[in-house]
């Protein structure tokens, strides 16, 4: 077989059949995973969550990851939000011709690493090989299935006043890896990023701890950015404090030179919690117990007054309103 992804690779025939074979069915084999037109799929009971989502980040592999945990990743979390157990995922691929099978193998054996971890499994997909310089090495596009636990229910428009308001996890480290990776401002830094599937540890919380209002991932736009959409979609105001929000020292150090604001750097293994104040203490010692949620702090709590606006206290103790979300500071970080 080729070293490299060739046109015929995406034309339908023998390489094609031995392209599946090699990477994807070596992989993703399991009882579901079929040669058919689609896959037959038990149905569960009660709620369904269903996402799709696409991949484009560049450079596909980063420190702490690729594309292909980063694929797994983000449609796990989002079906997490809801509260759904990931069941079920489809992928297609968009592959660059000339793009090296090994690189390819790679990522197909992070999305089976990470699939593992939380029980979700590959059931079908689709290849397509793109000619040279018409996409930028590998997109994926994913779709995902979870079924949702009995009693849950998560919105960004239940948070209310009185909540408090929980990251997971220390923030901006995906999107200042994803900088560094590509190497535009000669700045070394030891950041990975922190992408991470989390069902177990939101499993856990929605398990022990009654009355979660909101789970959000940050992706995109960062724990600012959600925390405005919520703030928005429930009509509420959001105080958070600077100097209670875990931001790790490399981060720190590559924003400080560059002047950009943490809260608004992309996160792939952080979520944003919001649960009533007196469950709070509750809700950290579940999280701190978990894979990936060591880090879980309370940065804040929802407030009525500043409906739509989201209030930040510095370390010197003056109060100002976080700015709004603007331009995109990182484009193509998932």
């Amino acid at each position: 077989m080729n070293d490299t992804v060739t046109l015929a690779h995406g034309a339908g025939g023998k390489q094609t059949a031995e392209l599946i074979s090699r990477v994807f069915k070596e992989h993703f084999n399991n009882p579901y995973f079929t040669a058919d037109d689609a896959s037959v799929l038990p149905a569960p009971t009660g709620k369904i969550a269903m996402t799709t989502d696409g991949f484009i980040v560049s450079p596909a592999f980063f420190p702490g990851g690729n594309i292909g945990k980063l694929s797994v990743c983000g449609t796990v979390n989002d079906l997490t939000c809801m509260g759904a157990k990931p069941l079920y995922m489809t992928c297609a691929f968009v592959i660059e011709e000339g793009f090296a099978m090994a690189d390819l193998e790679k990522i197909a054996a992070a999305m089976e690493e990470t699939a593992k971890e939380v029980g979700v499994v590959i059931v079908a997909g689709d290849t397509k090989v793109a000619g040279r310089g018409q996409v930028d090495g590998c997109f994926i596009t994913t779709t995902g299935v979870g079924q949702v636990m009995d009693g849950i229910q998560t919105s960004g428009r239940f948070a209310a006043p009185g909540d408090a308001v929980i990251v997971t996890g220390d923030i901006g480290r995906h999107g200042t890896a994803i900088l560094l990776a590509r190497d535009e401002y000669g700045i070394e830094a030891d950041v990975k990023t922190d992408c991470a599937p989390l069902w177990n540890p939101i499993h856990a919380l929605l398990t022990e701890v009654p009355d979660v209002h909101v789970i959000r991932d940050a992706t995109r736009g960062g724990v600012g950015t959600v925390l405005y959409e919520i703030a928005k979609e429930a009509g509420v105001g959001i105080a958070i404090e600077r100097e209670k929000i875990p931001v790790t020292e490399g981060v720190l150090g590559v924003t400080g030179m560059l002047g950009l604001e943490p809260l608004y750097l992309a996160c792939e293994g952080t979520m944003v919690v919001f649960v009533p104040m007196e469950h709070a203490q509750k809700a950290i010692d579940v999280l701190r117990q978990q894979a990936h949620t060591h880090g879980a702090a309370v940065i804040g709590q929802v407030q009525a007054e500043n409906k739509g606006r989201v209030i930040i206290q510095t370390q010197l103790g003056a109060r100002t309103f976080l700015p709004e979300p603007g331009n995109e500071l990182l484009p193509r970080i998932c």
